[in-house]
């Protein structure tokens, strides 16, 4: 790949230092409720998780409810079972004055040319309120569906090229590309809006995704696992990172089931595990089964397909419960507690090296409010002190 003038990132340049942690939230696309669903179109859900149908009425509620409770950034997820996120985050910002949008997209499903039009566009017309969150995607079965029949090896060799041309496209640079997988002559954009800097975040626990992550990501995000288990992965893929001159940062993708006091959210947590049907438990882990993803796997692995009649007994590290990973794909922990233990929580894993936290909650209008105003002021303090240092 030719790229003109493309510097790498180096450790010293500025932005790579850390901060106050930035708080996300999630816009539940395909429909919302009292208990977790599933997230693609091949994946059913339950009636209580789509009580509230994912129209523009109720999803303007989740961005505006967020925005005001002092999240950065909604994540629009991508998949069969959701609606195009560009169109959705396109309607939401004439809704919302001020918060992002944190917009997946599958690698290598369009020309890196036109997505980087699209994001100009946006980030030109909604004064840079864009983030773009690259997905490789990991179901066999989802990406046949999309018309995509690579490997998993090739999916990520595919992703690595498609970042590398994004990046510079949206920092104003031409591509001329031979690359197997994106090829590209004269690529650019036609005065770019580059004064709004478009951050990538990508996802992927492989060491294949470890490798794109270091070459090309600005924030590699990570789901919920044990704290020593980030530790040990945030420090790898720094250390593949440091190895070609870059600095990244890193987010955590997790559920959150937070109450005033530490019984009240187990008793809401014990109300979820109870609700699962167990037939749609079987169901889930046999589809997951078949999956490609890393990720998925280590997911699977916290709770192991068991279904205990204890929300408690899914406990993997403390305040970390596996238990949603029974019935939803991708992100399967929760930290359950009180406001103090989860804010507690939290700034652990920002002491660890997370920096900006992907955040979610059941149902997801009450709980943004709930997450913004008790846990995140207390995680900012708690930071702010060198509490858990």
């Amino acid at each position: 790949m030719s790229v003109s003038s493309a510097p790498s990132l180096a450790a010293d340049e500025p932005g790579t230092a850390r901060g106050e942690p930035l708080f996300h939230w999630f816009l539940p696309t395909g429909g919302d409720g009292r208990d977790p669903g599933g997230v693609t179109a091949v994946q059913a859900r339950t009636g209580s998780a789509t009580r509230r149908p994912a129209d523009i009425a109720y999803l303007a509620q989740v961005a505006r409810a967020a925005e005001q409770a002092g999240f950065t950034a909604l994540l629009t997820p991508v998949g069969l079972g959701c609606v195009d996120p560009w169109i959705l985050s396109a309607a939401l910002t004439q809704h919302t004055e001020r918060i992002g949008f944190l917009v997946a997209f599958r690698a290598g499903f369009t020309s890196p040319t036109l997505l980087a039009q699209q994001a100009d566009a946006f980030r030109r017309f909604a004064g840079g309120r864009l983030r773009l969150n690259v997905v490789t995607g990991g179901d066999p079965a989802e990406q046949r569906a999309y018309g995509d029949h690579l490997p998993h090896g090739e999916r990520y060799a595919r992703t690595d090229a498609y970042m590398a041309a994004l990046r510079a496209l949206l920092d104003g640079r031409r591509v001329d590309s031979d690359d197997s997988h994106v090829r590209l002559e004269g690529a650019r954009l036609v005065d770019p809006a580059t004064e709004h800097p478009v951050p990538l975040y990508f996802g992927g626990a492989s060491p294949a995704a470890e490798g794109v992550a270091a070459r090309r990501a600005d924030v590699q995000l990570l789901w919920g696992e044990p704290p020593s288990a980030i530790a040990e992965r945030i420090d790898r893929v720094r250390e593949r990172a440091h190895g070609v001159r870059r600095a990244l940062r890193f987010g955590l993708r997790v559920h959150v089931v937070t109450r005033d006091t530490s019984e009240e959210a187990w008793r809401e947590a014990d109300r979820i595990l109870s609700g699962f049907d167990p037939a749609a438990i079987r169901a889930s882990q046999e589809r997951f089964a078949t999956m490609d993803s890393t990720g998925q796997a280590r997911m699977t692995a916290l709770h192991g397909g068991r279904a205990p009649t204890r929300a408690e007994e899914l406990l993997v590290a403390p305040n970390l419960w596996a238990g949603i990973g029974l019935v939803r794909e991708g992100a399967g922990t929760a930290l359950v507690g009180s406001h103090d233990e989860v804010a507690a929580r939290l700034a652990e894993y920002h002491a660890l090296g997370v920096d900006e936290f992907v955040l979610s909650g059941y149902p997801h209008l009450e709980e943004a409010y709930r997450v913004g105003e008790e846990v995140a002021p207390r995680v900012r303090s708690l930071v702010a002190t060198g509490t858990t240092a």
